[in-house]
This record gives C-alpha cells, structure tokens and sequence, in this order.
C-alpha cells in the first residue's frame, strides 16, 4: 500500500523520483509517497562519463526522455538489478534510467565547460593524433597540472576526461562565447539533426535546443516545453530571444515572426517564419503563447 498527502494528484514523475512497484522514492517525497515499507536510498553523486541516454523505463528500447552530457553531473538514486540505474540530471531535476557503465565517480580539478558546439578530445596536442572522446557544447572536463602546448599556432590545453583519463583539447573549443545573444548562438545548430531527448550539436529536439543555449549563458530552464512556457513570463507581443510555444512544441524567436526550432518535420534545426508556407502557417495556427526572460 502506499499513500500520499494530496491523493488526487501525483508529483511530476519527470523530476519527482518514485516507484510504487518497487516501494522506492527520493528522500524529499517522505511523507509525501510511500509508508513505512517503502525505502528512500540516499542518492549518490555521480558524472555522465560521455553522452548519456536516459531512458523512460530499464530497457534499451525504451524512449530516450533526455540525454546527460560529458561531466555532467548527476545523482544515482537506486539500480534496477540488470545494469540499469534510475539518475537525475542536477542542474534540471531531470529523471531517467541509464546504464550503470555510463556514469563514473566526480572528479576533482577546475572543470573547464566546452563552447564549442561539437569538439574532440585528442590522444596528444596535435591534430594528428587519435581521437579519444566527443564532446560538445556544455561538457565538462578538468584541468591538469601541464603547460599549454602551442603547436601550429594551435594552443593544446591538457585536460581529464570523465572518468580520469588523459587527453588535450584545442584551447579554442573552451573560448567564451563572444556575445550574449540565444538567438546567435541558436542560429549555429542550423542544420543539427534532430533527436528526440537529445541535448547536443550530435542531435537535439525542440526544448534541448532552447535549454542548452540559454544554459549557456546562465539561464537555466527546465527540460521538457510546457516546463519552459511555465517557468518564463507570458508575452503578446515576441521579441528576439522570446520562446514561441506550440502543443509539445517550442522555438527561439529571431524576430517578431521568424523562429529558430529543432524539428522531426525536416529532421534538423531550420528557421521558419510564423504564417508564411505551409509549415509556417501550420505553426502559427498552433501557437498557444510566447515566453520571456525576467530573472
């Protein structure tokens, strides 16, 4: 049996870690879920150690619902006794299950945040070299004790991956990105395919895109779209930056009319223009509101 404080709603099971079958839940639901059967595991801190799917049920063919990226951090909540682990991204509160393999311990060392919207890490500081990992906008790796390498006019920073192992990456795939400006920095995925839950210039969808460029500028948002359009003001009127949103749906206006969105329609990142073509037209007929940035 289990019980809860509101019985006519359950928590949001996106961010909200419990299982009825498996009488566990996250140590925040006590009293909320469960009774004195249940269990409630101490999370465990832990780091994606490369692209990470997270999946909606212990199964390979289960849906990916979001995707961790390299060093990212994350918390281990409880196995399911087949290599697979229930996690949760931190800096969203996302849930998922993953494979076991796929996460490795914190490191310790200053984290270095890639800008880059795909990178490789190298064997060596030469280009030359064999590849050793992908990386891509919002990983993390950490700095070792090492001087820069310049070679070629190319500066090669020393790093650890997740996970600890050895590598070099250009020191240009961790430059700041110059301006602060989402739509710009949106307008780069032009052409990334689209992946549904992915998070990364290797493949996104719709509310990743929007995410990851406003993470990357310090503006956090939450996972999934109706998430974002609860969480920014509503607006009549867009303006560059706003978020358009549609039902199961969102973009990143470039103007009053044009948005920048990840899509399965062309299975890529396009520009469409609201009321203009067939697309278009379609998209602003389902429009159910715009979104703004006040924090």
């Amino acid at each position: 049996m289990w019980h809860m404080t509101l019985a006519s709603t359950l928590p949001d099971a996106r961010i909200h870690a419990y299982d009825p079958e498996l009488q566990l839940a996250e140590d925040a639901l006590r009293g909320v879920v469960g009774d004195a059967t249940w269990t409630y595991p101490t999370p465990q801190p832990v780091v994606a150690a490369a692209r990470l799917s997270l999946r909606a049920g212990p199964q390979p063919e289960a849906a990916q619902v979001t995707e961790a990226l390299p060093g990212e951090a994350l918390e281990r909540l409880w196995g399911s006794g087949a290599g697979w682990v229930r996690v949760r991204t931190l800096h969203d509160s996302y849930l998922g299950w993953a494979r076991e393999e796929g996460l490795v311990p914190p490191p310790e060392g200053e984290a270095l945040t890639v800008t880059a919207l795909r990178a490789h890490a190298f064997a060596g500081p030469k280009v030359s070299r064999s590849l050793v990992a992908e990386l891509c906008l919002g990983a993390r790796v950490v700095r070792v004790p090492g001087e820069v390498v310049v070679e070629g006019g190319r500066r090669w920073v020393p790093v650890a991956l997740p996970g600890g192992a050895a590598a070099w990456v250009q020191e240009v795939t961790l430059s700041p990105i110059p301006e602060p400006d989402v739509a710009a920095l949106a307008l780069r995925f032009l052409e990334a395919p689209y992946v549904w839950g992915g998070r990364s210039a290797w493949g996104l969808d719709c509310s990743g895109l929007t995410q990851l460029v406003f993470r990357a500028f310090g503006r956090p948002l939450p996972r999934d779209a109706d998430q974002q359009q609860a969480a920014l003001e509503s607006v009549d009127a867009p303006q560059r930056g706003d978020l358009a949103f549609f039902p199961g749906h969102v973009g990143l206006m470039l103007d009053d009319r044009r948005l920048v969105h990840a899509n399965a329609t062309h299975m890529r990142v396009t520009v469409e223009t609201l009321g203009e073509g067939v697309y278009g037209r379609q998209l602003a007929a389902g429009c159910t509101g715009f979104g703004r940035w006040t924090a």
